[in-house]
């Protein structure tokens, strides 16, 4: 174990989306552990304290997050925030990309007048993922380029996950393509220590993994018909369904001890 050092941070918040409540890395307890309490482990550990706290909750558009996390976020006066979301703008019915640009710099900007360093990424290429995701590939780009203007002008530090082609190797996502799985989310969890500069840390998460045996064309199609069979005809009744549900709260919703 690393002797604590110099405390960088006292409270992290994390906001955002499913990626951010840590779908789909089990924690072993019947929850989720994700890579912010990933990052918020690794932090804590290096220091010795931090406290944390995760406002993300799944199904959630940036402007949902603008609106119903930022003013608990700066209620608790972060030094170090993270916000990711776009997926679910992505994915909804109707897009704009750069509404959803303004949404965000509205959320780093607050949150770093408030006194915080914030990270943030874009979204890999899904097409290797899942072959469909060549129909919301121009979606993708152009949130994408919402997200680095953002970042570009309030100064927050963004990992531009799309340009490093191990980010859509479909051996980090989960079974329904759309979350990572525990290796995704360590490896964003690395890339995020990364770019804070903390002790032990380097690129490595930049590296690609190691190839893969070959599938032949059978397999590759049974593959592609379990995924639609399982996860994406029964998206519509999902969404009905989450709808209907009694509106989910936040993982953590207060500052914690790691």
């Amino acid at each position: 174990m690393h002797a604590p050092s110099r405390l960088a941070f006292e409270r992290y918040v994390a906001i955002g989306d499913s990626s951010t409540e840590g779908i789909d890395d089990p924690d072993g307890q019947g929850g989720y552990r994700g890579w912010s309490q990933r990052l918020a482990e690794r932090i804590a550990l290096i220091q010795g304290r931090l406290l944390y706290a995760n406002l993300g909750v799944r199904g959630r558009t940036t402007r949902q997050i603008r609106d119903q996390q930022l003013a608990p976020a700066l209620a608790m006066q972060p030094d170090l925030a993270t916000v990711f979301s776009g997926t679910n703008d992505v994915l909804a019915r109707r897009f704009d990309a750069e509404a959803v640009g303004r949404d965000m710099e509205v959320l780093q900007r607050a949150l770093i007048e408030g006194g915080a360093k914030v990270l943030s990424f874009t979204l890999p290429d899904l097409t290797p993922v899942m072959p469909i995701a060549r129909w919301i590939a121009p979606r993708v780009r152009a949130l994408n380029e919402s997200i680095r203007a953002a970042a570009a002008t309030t100064g927050t530090i963004l990992l531009d996950f799309a340009a490093y082609p191990v980010g859509s190797d479909l051996r980090l996502w989960s079974a329904d393509r759309i979350h990572a799985n525990a290796a995704g989310h360590a490896r964003i969890a690395d890339a995020l220590a990364h770019a804070l500069g903390l002790p032990g840390t380097d690129d490595s998460w930049k590296q690609p993994l190691p190839e893969p045996p070959p599938r032949t064309r059978r397999e590759w199609l049974a593959a592609e018909v379990a995924w639609t069979a399982r996860f994406l005809l029964p998206w519509p009744w999902r969404a009905l369904r989450a709808r209907l549900e009694e509106p989910r709260r936040p993982r953590q919703p207060d500052l914690r001890p790691v």
